[in-house]
């Protein structure tokens, strides 16, 4: 089931503020202004951070308190917990958004995320929303558009374009090395690690390190279900799995590395 594109009305005035009424004894009306949302961006253009930085600044409803050019700085400002939500380029120097959002995904309280971004990568809203984002926007949309999003995640709603959730993990190989479906496909042949360190003339720590990002990758919490992956992969049972297609590269030949890492 796709979220929808619903977006809740938050306006009452112009100047993008909310009153609350009250009658006196006279009947006089009183309007008290809503807590801003405290808001944090991060892009690697500085034209898109001026540009973000004056659109919420001219609304009522938002204050920005964090303005950001790299993800982990991002990530540092994210745990010291100034912000409920931020907006985040999909493509940010030292960290992609998809490890922004892994990361965030440990992280207890962890601010909202809304990406906007520009990429022409049919499937980054529907990797955003299987990350943890809380929405995507296009830059190509009205600027307001990113307004009513945010507008919206602040009051519970997850806002994406249409998604189809029975592709959104079609293919997990997808973002493996060749190094780390090598090692997946030697897992499920029940390759200890010791045998893998053999194998691929590395050592045991390399060994280590290796597994943990390719569990991280595939999502799972360890070797057992990292194996029942691979084998709904190899015989078919995962969606759109394609038959384990591309499980067995041949790149794991004893004492040969592989530069693909």
């Amino acid at each position: 089931m796709a979220p929808t594109s619903s977006i809740r009305a938050v306006n009452d005035h112009k100047d993008g503020s909310r009153a609350v009424r009250s009658n006196g004894a006279d009947g006089a009306q009183v309007a008290a202004e809503v807590e801003r949302i405290d808001v944090a961006i991060a892009d690697k253009s500085p034209l898109i951070l001026a540009g973000l930085d004056k659109l919420l600044s001219d609304d009522r409803r938002f204050k920005l308190v964090a303005k950001l050019t790299d993800g982990e700085e991002f990530l540092e400002a994210a745990r010291q917990q100034k912000f409920t939500i931020a907006v985040i380029g999909w493509q940010l120097p030292t960290l992609h958004a998809r490890d922004v959002l892994r990361a965030l995904s440990r992280q207890v309280a962890a601010p909202k995320i809304v990406v906007y971004s520009g990429t022409n990568d049919p499937a980054a809203p529907a990797e955003t929303l299987q990350l943890g984002g809380a929405g995507f926007v296009s830059k190509r949309a009205p600027p307001e558009r990113l307004l009513d999003v945010l507008a919206a995640v602040a009051a519970g709603d997850m806002v994406f374009p249409f998604v189809d959730i029975r592709k959104m993990r079609s293919d997990p190989l997808e973002n493996l090395t060749l190094r780390e479906r090598s090692l997946l496909s030697a897992l499920g042949s029940g390759h200890t690690n010791s045998q893998l360190a053999k194998d691929f003339g590395v050592s045991i720590n390399t060994i280590k390190f290796h597994l943990r990002n390719l569990f991280e990758k595939l999502e799972v919490r360890n070797r057992a279900q990292a194996i029942a992956l691979f084998l709904e992969m190899k015989h078919g049972a995962y969606p759109g799995g394609g038959g384990g297609r591309n499980m067995e590269p041949g790149t794991s030949s004893r004492g040969r590395r592989n530069r693909s890492d």
